[in-house]
């Protein structure tokens, strides 16, 4: 009998063709044989950007919400600091951008608390990085035209709470701001953002 490896791809791709693209995403159409053998489509959502969102932590333990109204899902969002970064573009670089757009901060200090993320793996190939920046300095926002942005600035307990009651329901902005109770009890984590974080999640 032939070994058969559990992590190998069952999937055989015959033909792949663009149907849609904008300077956001590509839509493509794939003929393939699916893991049972039979002939199948797949349509799969290429993102041209890689996600990034940040979770700004001030001194005195609190953090910023991100307001927008969120055009596909037809609804207003509360969310931290976040965007997409693009190809070849150092995403640590991209989040520091994205964060002093949105909100006007510059971090002295920033680290990932998820390196890598799927987003939506079963109809795209979205990853994100999240992190989380402290040591702050306030400055001007400088939003997209894309975005009518609010501001919100709170504990980090009420942000979490927000997040756990289902009020925030962002998926970035979910997986980050439940890390930070487990950040805080982490042994590497650095001393004055320990001191923050336990200010804010008390």
């Amino acid at each position: 009998m032939r070994n058969h490896d559990p992590d190998a791809n069952p999937w055989r791709t015959l033909t792949r063709r663009p149907v849609y693209e904008n300077p956001w995403i590509r839509v493509d159409h794939h003929e393939v044989v699916k893991p049972s053998g039979d002939p199948g489509i797949y349509g799969l959502v290429h993102f041209q950007n890689h996600a990034v969102g940040v979770v700004p932590v001030a001194a005195d333990g609190t953090t910023w919400l991100v307001g927008q109204y969120r055009y596909p899902l037809n609804r207003y969002s509360w969310e931290i600091p976040e965007g997409g970064v693009p190809a070849g573009e150092d995403p640590a670089a991209g989040a520091r951008r994205e964060l002093r757009e949105e909100t006007g901060l510059t971090a002295a200090c920033m680290i990932p608390i998820i390196p890598r993320v799927a987003l939506s793996n079963s109809v795209s190939d979205e990853e994100g990085t999240l992190y989380v920046a402290w040591d702050l300095t306030e400055g001007e926002a400088e939003p997209d035209d894309t975005e009518q942005l609010r501001l919100r600035r709170l504990p980090l307990r009420a942000a979490l709470d927000m997040a756990l009651s289902g009020e925030i329901t962002d998926s970035l902005s979910l997986l980050a701001l439940l890390r930070l109770p487990l950040l805080l009890k982490a042994a590497d984590t650095p001393a004055d953002l320990r001191a923050a974080l336990m200010k804010g999640l008390e």
